[in-house]
């Protein structure tokens, strides 16, 4: 390969696609605009930033979040394993110390000889063979550069952030470990637990507390899966005990019995030296924060490491201005993570690997790479990229997007577990009939 591929952004999927691009003997210039340029929601100069949660979700592998787990490993993904190494107990999920993972993710990309890190912000589209993944906090100019070229409307919802907190500062008087049901035989959860009255006091503080972006959002403002906990609150005053907060399978060791409502933590590091608030998005002033969800049972004392934020994502329609491979028209330039609406951590690894695997394809004359749609990241491409797609938001990997079963048994866990047997069956053949691209990865370097 005599070309250079610029990569803009080293987020989860601008790291994938570097390394990605690296092993199959691509050059790739990899730029990235921290510490230049700060984004509101980034602590760290470091790559592959988790901003939110530190959950990569289920590990199941009849649910969907699972089988792209498996479609990922399959194709030779680079992030997930240093996600493996870099795991923290979560029961039945696969969360990750986010600083030692950013870390693992940094040093393996600057010990790569073919990536050259370049610290700088990109405001123009580069002219050559390139992958923007800039992700939703794209810089201003870049994203008018993007929307110029594109010729469509862009989009924005809001997304959010749970705050952390230190683990000493929670009181394990009340705060008791367990997952539900149990799950794992582990209790790899905290669970602070609230009786009624508590409950009602709380939804009341929180319903009442003082918001950073002062307004009601409407339901198309906010990406569903990070909507702020107070506007799920808005919903209805038994909504988080439904949701965040429900108590479905816990057992109050103080009392023998399931709590009225409980909040969950989940441990950030491998030491568990701090926790945070799951579900627990949100759109408070930082003082507010502190008075209101130390309100919790067992987090009276909570020292606050990071406090929860609220920023705007930006996106393009892709289903009406890039092509089925994410590309823009005309150009040698593909976008890739959020910032093409497919929305979460294991979704924007999937789609820069993806983006690797094209624009390798074009350097290499080879045909593209085109997905069994009855897989977990096919099924998301397909929609993804549709014209037929209309009021395009972000979505995750589901299998509602998936093609139905023919003769489909009647219970839901048996559908789930013959649509997963069936998107790897699907993958593990696409893998192997285009070795095209899959073997040149194993040459790395070498080449």
């Amino acid at each position: 390969m005599d070309q250079t591929v610029d990569v803009v952004g080293a987020g989860l999927a601008g790291s994938e696609c570097a390394l990605e691009l690296a092993e199959r003997g691509v050059r790739v210039r990899l730029h990235e605009e921290r510490p230049v340029r700060m984004s509101p929601a980034h602590h760290t100069d470091r790559f592959a930033e988790l901003v939110c949660s530190n959950s990569l979700k289920s590990t199941r592998p009849e649910g969907a979040p699972g089988v792209l787990k498996w479609e990922l490993e399959a194709m030779g993904c680079r992030l997930l394993p240093i996600a493996r190494d870099c795991s923290v107990p979560a029961g039945g999920a696969l969360a990750v110390d986010r600083d030692r993972f950013s870390q693992a993710v940094t040093d393996t990309v600057l010990a790569h000889p073919l990536i050259e890190v370049v610290r700088e912000e990109v405001t123009q589209i580069p002219d050559g063979p390139s992958v923007i993944a800039a992700g939703p906090l794209c810089s201003d100019a870049l994203f008018e550069a993007i929307s110029a070229k594109v010729g469509a409307r862009s989009m924005s919802f809001y997304d959010a952030a749970a705050p952390i907190v230190s683990a000493e500062s929670i009181d394990r008087a009340i705060a008791f470990s367990q997952s539900r049901y149990e799950e794992g035989s582990t209790g790899d959860y905290l669970n602070c637990p609230m009786e009624r009255d508590e409950y009602d006091t709380f939804m009341d503080a929180l319903l009442s507390a003082e918001r950073v972006i002062a307004r009601d959002f409407e339901q198309t403002d906010l990406f569903c899966a990070c909507q702020p906990i107070e506007e799920v609150a808005r919903t209805g005053h038994d909504s988080l005990r439904f949701g965040a907060l429900k108590p479905v399978g816990l057992t109050d060791p103080r009392t023998g019995r399931r709590p009225w409502a409980a909040v969950q933590l989940r441990a950030e590091n491998a030491q568990r030296s701090a926790y945070n608030l799951v579900g627990f998005q949100t759109n408070l002033t930082w003082p507010e924060q502190r008075r209101v969800f130390r309100m919790i049972p067992g987090l009276g004392e909570a020292e606050f490491l990071r406090y929860g934020v609220m920023h705007r994502n930006s996106f393009v329609d892709s289903p009406h201005a890039l092509d089925s491979t994410f590309a823009i028209p005309g150009t040698k330039t593909r976008l890739a993570g959020q910032i093409t609406g497919t929305e979460g951590y294991v979704e924007a690894i999937a789609s820069g690997l993806l983006a690797a695997l094209n624009t390798y394809a074009d350097l290499a004359r080879l045909p593209h790479a085109e997905l069994p749609v009855t897989g977990a990241l096919g099924s998301l491409v397909a929609y993804a990229t549709n014209p037929a797609t209309v009021d395009y938001q972000p979505m995750h990997v589901n299998f509602g997007l998936v093609p139905p079963l023919e003769n489909a048994p009647r219970r839901k866990d048996d559908r789930r577990r013959l649509m997963a047997e069936r998107a790897r069956t699907d993958m593990a053949a696409f893998v192997e009939e285009r070795s095209d691209l899959f073997a040149s990865a194993r040459r790395g370097v070498e080449q």
